[in-house]
């Protein structure tokens, strides 16, 4: 047996040795199940009659997660790699099937997020503490939310609750130093008024963000970090069908890192968003939605040695409008949108400060007749800085019975060039384009009773890729290189994903075969692997849940030129859960259970083998 497969060969045995029936039960769905998805098609729709390729995940899988940042809980699903500059608090990147952090949106309740210097979210400054559900579509959907979609959107969904007002508290403590406290509110102060506070701390000690085989240095200090973070929401309606309402959302993330010897590094990354909506049912069929919102990205770095002191801050601040119908045309809809976003950035960089703004226009029209469900949408983009770009898709699918449903796909997506690809002294060059993308799927669905199944077959050609480029490719003048388009790429694989449960025994997992590749070089696209999934079992007891969760890897390439190996890997970990009180809840989890040594970038540490307890009381 190889190595990657013993850690799901013992989660298997552990499984096994918990007691079930061999049929399983036929009248509740698996509790995993999402009901509903909104991102998708930016409305509401039933999870059975969503086309696009999504996984969801519930408050209940969060709270039982323990993990450690929402990178870690991206790590666990279906489709997405990740890599990081040492432990939680440090730079991460997320892949969502093949693609670069840089090419997928990122949304905080409907809120666009992210940087126009260095591309895609800090995801270091996103607090766990603060969500309630994630939604993580796959595949191109630009032609819903415009650029950067090309890999698909991960959508972030703070807490929030309706009826009497309950308030929550969660604490814990775990190994490297950690402690995590949150507090909050949720429910209605007025028959048509509710509220929502919520607010939390997180920190700890850490370890060395590099490893002593760094060939860039090592630091044997310990590298912590520190997140602070305030949620609110307060929605008003002012009578049956109509609301107004507003929300915030702060955090900031201090964090050591390491760069050298005998210096003490940190990364200060502050994130905002607010935002003000309006909702309305003007007709039996036609509903309108009005939001204002604006996003804060700000990245600073301090640096500290015996002889100098350097500080330096980056800042991307996007101010959007949005404006959408929704017009039901009996079971289908018809979906016309107008946004407009500004994007200022502001750095010590004076070639890099200035603005830019997209205005959009988009219309989708989702059609659900009998066994027949299809959708189609195009949207343009006009940009002040990089021009018109239009994009499409459709999709169709079919019920060969209630169970069983079949895809197909197509759609165009693009990534616009950051700021850095187009003004940063000597790298950016002003010509450059947007990334442009072509993907076509197909997948197969099934659901039954308490059993879920898919399986997604993508190929996505990506052109016009911007990469540091060599002289050679750059205008005169560029010694050391530019950013440029000139590589092509593509992006292939077959994702599958399933759940069921046996009596009290539930058991999930999924396995992503994919082929991410250079075509103009021929090499595999950097950090990512041929294959990785992962695998969980979990058994319910009266008041407890015991469970184990695999996650595992196949090698990857530190680098595009595939020079450097970062192994395989395969972790183990176990939790469980234990109902102390009504709505009371202990948390005990063991984190990389045979302390496995691997890297997500060369030269830098991950946490070994971990501990986490934690109680919560309330809101999960």
């Amino acid at each position: 047996m190889t190595s990657a497969f013993k850690p799901l060969a013992l989660s298997l045995a552990i499984a096994a040795a918990f007691p079930s029936t061999i049929a399983f039960a036929q009248t509740a769905a698996v509790g995993t199940a999402p009901s509903v998805v909104i991102t998708a098609g930016r409305q509401t729709q039933a999870a059975k009659d969503v086309l696009a390729d999504n996984v969801v995940i519930n408050a209940e899988d969060i709270a039982k997660s323990g993990a450690a940042s929402v990178v870690d809980l991206l790590q666990q699903q279906r489709g997405i790699e990740i890599a990081r500059n040492g432990g939680p608090g440090t730079t991460a990147s997320v892949f969502m099937r093949g693609g670069n952090n840089a090419q997928n949106v990122v949304l905080i309740d409907g809120v666009r997020i992210g940087s126009s210097t260095t591309g895609g979210a800090t995801w270091s400054s996103i607090p766990l503490s603060q969500i309630d559900r994630i939604e993580i579509v796959y595949g191109p959907l630009s032609s819903l939310y415009g650029a950067d979609a090309m890999g698909g959107v991960i959508q972030i969904f703070t807490k929030k609750g309706t009826g009497a007002i309950s308030p929550t508290v969660s604490a814990g403590l775990g190994s490297y130093g950690t402690r995590k406290l949150q507090a909050g509110f949720f429910g209605s102060i007025a028959d048509n008024l509710s509220l929502s506070l919520n607010a939390g701390h997180e920190e700890s000690e850490g370890f060395s963000a590099t490893k002593p085989t760094a060939d860039f240095g090592y630091n044997p200090d310990k590298d912590g970090y520190k997140l602070d973070s305030f949620n609110g929401r307060l929605v008003w309606e002012l009578s049956k069908g109509y609301e107004l309402g507003a929300s915030i959302l702060h955090s900031r993330n201090n964090a050591q890192y390491d760069s050298g010897l005998n210096r003490e590094d940190r990364s200060i990354s502050t994130l905002e968003t607010m935002a003000v909506f309006g909702r309305g049912k003007f007709t039996d069929n036609w509903t309108a939605s009005l939001q204002v919102a604006k996003a804060t990205d700000k990245g600073a770095t301090e640096s500290v040695t015996s002889t100098k002191y350097s500080y330096s801050q980056i800042s991307t601040v996007q101010d959007s409008l949005s404006f959408q119908n929704d017009i039901r045309i009996g079971k289908d809809t018809l979906q016309l949108i107008a946004e407009t976003r500004e994007e200022n950035v502001d750095t010590p960089t004076l070639a890099l400060n200035g603005k830019r703004t997209t205005n959009s226009f988009a219309a989708s029209y989702v059609l659900k007749q009998d066994a027949h469900l299809a959708s189609a949408s195009i949207r343009n983009d006009r940009s002040s800085q990089y021009g018109s770009n239009t994009t499409g898709s459709v999709a169709y699918g079919y019920r060969f019975t209630d169970a069983l449903r079949v895809n197909a796909s197509y759609g165009t997506s693009f990534r616009a060039p950051t700021f850095n690809e187009l003004y940063y002294p000597n790298y950016g060059v002003a010509t450059n384009k947007p990334e442009k993308a072509k993907n076509a799927e197909i997948g197969a669905y099934f659901e039954q009773g308490n059993t879920q199944l898919s399986a997604v077959y993508y190929q996505n050609k990506a052109t016009d890729l911007l990469i540091s480029a060599g002289s050679i490719d750059c205008p005169p003048g560029y010694t050391f290189g530019c950013a440029r388009n000139v590589n092509k790429a593509t992006l292939s694989g077959l994702s599958i994903g399933g759940n069921t449960r046996f009596a009290d025994l539930t058991l999930r997992g999924s396995i992503d075969f994919q082929n991410p590749k250079d075509d103009t070089t021929g090499k595999r696209l950097a950090r990512r692997s041929k294959q990785h999934g992962t695998f969980a079992a979990e058994y319910a007891l009266p008041s407890a849940k015991i469970g184990v969760e695999t996650i595992f890897s196949g090698e990857r390439f530190d680098d595009a030129a595939n020079s450097r190996t970062l192994a395989s890997y395969q972790l183990l970990n176990l939790y469980a859960t234990y109902e102390i009180a009504k709505n009371t809840t202990v948390l005990a989890r063991w984190n990389n259970a045979l302390n496995k040594d691997y890297e997500l970038a060369k030269g830098y540490a991950t946490a070994g083998s971990n501990v986490f307890v934690g109680v919560n009381y309330g809101f999960k």
